[in-house]
């Protein structure tokens, strides 16, 4: 388990509309505007058409999202007084700032933001449509809604006002766009452990199965290479999802115990193999004597360099990309059976001033492994991706005839910080679980 610590200091466009047709995710709502008080003019009250787009319609926990608010029309017009002379709005004066409002699986709001990019516009007439961005971080799977909140039509021209145009009523903005997200996979922690690696025929071995939902059926049994021997038993997880089960070994071709739950071993519902040697009590014949040497299973453990972790600042405003990496992990299995490991790893939240939170989502990594030499397994990086609070695998060995050897493994993460996310230090626990 480590600590992690953070300090901060163009979308794809819908399908298009055949002529005549209003394109996807356009919408209208009533939009009061108010001017500025510098302009002398009184608020403008009309419809706004709107329209939003998201760059992912179908996103995973932990994926940020690009969304692209556009108002085509507008009631506020240029801030000008229309008496005087040479009353026009010169051209790229006008910065747009929006919110788009998030409900369904995930509720909150998006800031958008727009280029100070707009044509020459005379005093009175309506100002033009904008295009404004922004990203947010999706927290939970399910469908998202997305419907336009106000917006601000920012002019410096002169002096620096504000346009700023609500909805006339909260219920009045209908959702403009859709996206439904699916959550990350989680890692499967189930596992298996033997009071003893080795008996007679008929033995009976004390099986702990570990990491199952609580309340399942758990089917512990015999294995053969890929096969499952006739020695089997059965139990229910209790409510820390662990089974108890003494398992009678009378099968010679058993070398290795599984458990599961279902009506098959699965990898997602399975525990990996742990080896088990049946001993030949079959008697010599006269004359002879019986050698037997034994060598004895050691365990599974790892060791990790350091303690805490550290990530690159980034500035406040803009937001952006904090680096680091967790710091080596060396991984050794001197099991001698089967079973190939798994490494995974979960983040909590991070936490900042006055409890301010950046979602564990938001933290990423790009895994790497290097078996030493001599090791009778190969090491896997997990895939590149989010870590989030559900987990993601760092590496792994397969499950193999024979396996063992001594891994390191590494990980360089960056955690996403959002734009105005205000200074301070974030802190997150990082906890590692190898099975």
């Amino acid at each position: 388990m480590a600590v992690l610590a953070a300090t901060t200091g163009g979308a794809l466009s819908a399908p298009a509309a055949a002529e005549g047709e209003t394109p996807p995710g356009q919408v209208e709502f009533p939009t009061h505007c108010l001017p500025p008080q510098e302009a002398g003019l009184p608020p403008a009250d009309g419809p706004t058409t709107a329209r939003i787009t998201v760059d992912d319609p179908a996103p995973q926990v932990g994926d940020t999202v690009t969304v692209t608010y556009q108002v085509l029309r507008t009631p506020a017009v240029a801030p000008l007084d229309p008496n005087a002379a040479g009353g026009e709005l010169p051209a790229d004066v006008l910065t747009p700032t929006g919110r788009i409002v998030l409900a369904g699986a995930q509720s909150g709001e998006v800031t958008v933001v727009g280029a100070k990019r707009n044509d020459p516009v005379r005093a009175g007439e309506p100002l033009p449509a904008v295009t404004m961005t922004g990203t947010f971080t999706v927290t939970a799977p399910g469908e998202i809604t997305l419907a336009p909140g106000g917006y601000t039509l920012h002019t410096s021209h002169l002096l620096d006002l504000d346009t700023t145009c609500t909805a006339a009523a909260p219920s009045a903005t209908p959702v403009s766009a859709r996206l439904t997200a699916t959550a990350l996979p989680t890692a499967n922690l189930r596992s298996v452990f033997l009071a003893a690696a080795h008996g007679k025929p008929g033995a009976k071995v004390k099986v702990t199965a570990a990491g199952f939902p609580p309340g399942a059926a758990v089917t512990v049994a015999g294995r053969a290479g890929a096969a499952e021997t006739a020695d089997r038993a059965s139990a229910t997880a209790d409510e820390r999802g662990t089974a108890l089960v003494e398992l009678p070994v009378t099968d010679k071709a058993t070398t290795a115990v599984i458990a599961y739950e279902g009506p098959a071993w699965s990898a997602s519902r399975g525990s990996g193999p742990a080896a088990y040697t049946v001993i030949d009590t079959t008697p010599t014949t006269a004359g002879t004597r019986k050698i037997t040497a034994t060598v004895e299973p050691g365990a599974l453990g790892m060791t990790q360099a350091g303690e805490d972790v550290t990530l690159g600042a980034v500035p406040y405003g803009d937001g952006g990309a904090a680096p680091g990496r967790i710091g080596t992990v060396t991984v050794t299995d001197a099991r001698g059976g089967p079973a190939g490991w798994s490494l995974t790893g979960k983040v909590t939240d991070f936490t900042g001033p006055g409890g301010v939170r950046i979602p564990g989502a938001s933290l990423s990594w790009t895994p790497t492994c290097v078996a030493a030499a001599g090791s009778t397994s190969a090491c896997t990086p997990g895939s590149a991706g989010v870590v989030g609070p559900e987990g993601a695998l760092l590496a792994s060995t397969a499950d193999a005839p024979l396996v063992g050897g001594t891994f390191t493994v590494d990980a360089t993460v960056t955690l996403r910080v959002p734009p105005y996310t205000p200074p301070g230090a974030y802190t997150a626990v990082l906890t590692l679980t190898l099975s």
